[in-house]
């Protein structure tokens, strides 16, 4: 093989690598398929595409498909959507909706719910056909104290205009839940309730809960009424419970007091017979001084211990009886012991 048949199979070489790589970086399949569907779009612009790190297919595909329904959009509007990162496709696809549906939704608005973290494809879809939203069991307690548990089943349509800034679907069913609470507690019975549940309905919706949010409230209805405890006697119930645990406790306090004060009484009985034993204790002492001084004579001692010794029997011949039976008296007329 000479040199001019390998340079020329090196050029065919390079020039097929050089064909691949052009090919892939310039999306001439895109542009002929632009082309086809008649959705005019320069080759300069999907290299700028490729520049600015944007898919050609996620902005071209989507001109076609908006291009087929009649939607009036640019290259511009998609890929700067897309540079913001929105969803360019579903945008597109939320518009043909809504033109289907004769819903109006410009570009601008339906980026911007984009934009704002909603699904503008599901909104449309919610507009043409409302959503129910089933709120979890509510409980209410009517003026008699009987408690009433109650469903609702909430029929909403998604707001177009509210869509950017309005409240989602907790604060629907919030709204419904505090209105059915107010509805149950102003019924002076809870069969009223349970008679005319419609009741509820009419007077929740006429409340415009929907106000401020991103949807439409087309009705409310009841699906389930149903009683529950007895909520005034429970509280009674506990009332006085908790009454007589407060009168037990006072009275306790009363008796700790009472016990204290008998304990402090017990101990006071002992501090004076303490004090008696001491006085006693100097009887003797005071006695001696008085021998040893003269004021007191010998005779006069033994006179007193003689008129002790004579109290002391007089006192033991009182408790034990004249019979020595134990009693100070004699048996009555029955033949019973009479004190």
């Amino acid at each position: 093989m000479g040199i001019a048949e390998l340079s020329t199979i090196l050029l065919i070489i390079f020039g097929l690598l050089g064909v691949v790589i052009l090919f892939s970086f310039i999306p001439v399949g895109l542009w002929i398929s632009a082309l086809a569907a008649g959705v005019k779009i320069g080759i300069m612009n999907l290299i700028g595409m490729r520049l600015r790190r944007v898919p050609p297919a996620k902005i071209v595909m989507p001109l076609i498909k908006a291009d087929k329904a009649g939607i009036p959009v640019t290259v511009n509007q998609l890929e700067a959507h897309y540079l913001a990162g929105g969803n360019v496709d579903r945008v597109v696809d939320a518009m043909i909706a809504a033109e289907r549906a004769n819903i109006p939704l410009p570009f601008e608005r339906a980026a911007a719910i984009d934009l704002a973290g909603r699904n503008v494809l599901e909104a449309v879809q919610m507009s043409v056909n409302p959503k129910v939203i089933e709120t979890p069991v509510i409980s209410a307690v009517a003026k008699d104290g009987i408690e009433v548990k109650a469903i609702a089943r909430v029929t909403v349509r998604a707001n177009i205009d509210r869509l950017v800034g309005g409240a989602g679907e907790q604060t629907i069913m919030a709204r419904v839940g505090e209105g059915v609470v107010t509805t149950v507690g102003s019924a002076d019975s809870h069969k009223a309730v349970l008679e005319n549940p419609d009741l509820i309905s009419r007077t929740v919706l006429g409340k415009g809960l929907d106000s401020g949010t991103a949807f439409e409230i087309l009705s409310i209805d009841i699906a389930d009424v149903d009683v529950g405890r007895n909520i005034g006697a429970q509280l009674q119930t506990d009332q006085a419970e908790a009454d007589k645990r407060i009168a037990q406790a006072k009275a306790e306090e009363r008796r700790a007091m009472a016990v204290a004060r008998e304990q402090e009484m017990k101990a006071a009985v002992q501090e004076m017979r303490a004090k008696v034993v001491e006085a006693e204790a100097q009887v003797p002492e005071a006695m001696a001084q008085a021998l040893r001084e003269g004021k007191l004579g010998v005779m006069d001692y033994y006179n007193m211990q003689n008129i002790m010794a004579d109290t002391q029997m007089r006192d033991t011949i009182s408790k034990v009886g004249p019979k020595g039976d134990g009693s100070s008296l004699g048996k009555g007329s029955d033949g019973n012991k009479t004190e």
